[in-house]
């Protein structure tokens, strides 16, 4: 795990729920719009996802949020997405000005598409398998 820690550090790291293909989805589409590879991908349900999670003090089984792990910070629902906006490819830190909505209300939309999500998007019965030029992104 030293190897892992050492990577948050240095680069932010992206934990999804690797059978939701929403959250799939987001990785599809971080990907071409962070020409910089400043952000590495773990599945919450992986080795590296569940040891970042318990690092960060969050419950080893919280699927239900996107977790954005950027300089030993953990950031999770709207915070999470709207920070990983914010360090994309023009036009989407554009997104970051949304976090002048109250909190509580950006979570409150954000919660009924994590609890939606299976039904409006499907999921896999196993974690997302990242194409061989993804895979170098993955911890």
């Amino acid at each position: 795990m030293a190897e892992t820690n050492k990577e948050v550090q240095r680069e932010a790291v992206v934990l999804i729920d690797g059978v939701c293909h929403l959250c799939q989805g987001l990785v599809r589409f971080i990907i071409p719009r962070d020409p910089q590879a400043n952000f590495k991908f773990a599945s919450l349900q992986s080795e590296a996802g569940r040891e970042l999670l318990k690092a960060g003090g969050l419950p080893e089984r919280q699927l239900d949020t996107v977790v954005l792990v950027e300089n030993g910070k953990y950031y999770t629902e709207s915070a999470a997405v709207l920070r990983i906006a914010r360090r994309l490819r023009f036009p989407w830190p554009l997104a970051y000005v949304f976090t002048l909505i109250p909190r509580p209300l950006r979570n409150a939309i954000y919660r009924i598409v994590a609890r939606n999500r299976y039904r409006w998007f499907g999921r896999d019965e196993q974690c997302l398998l990242p194409t061989p030029d993804m895979k170098r992104r993955f911890l």
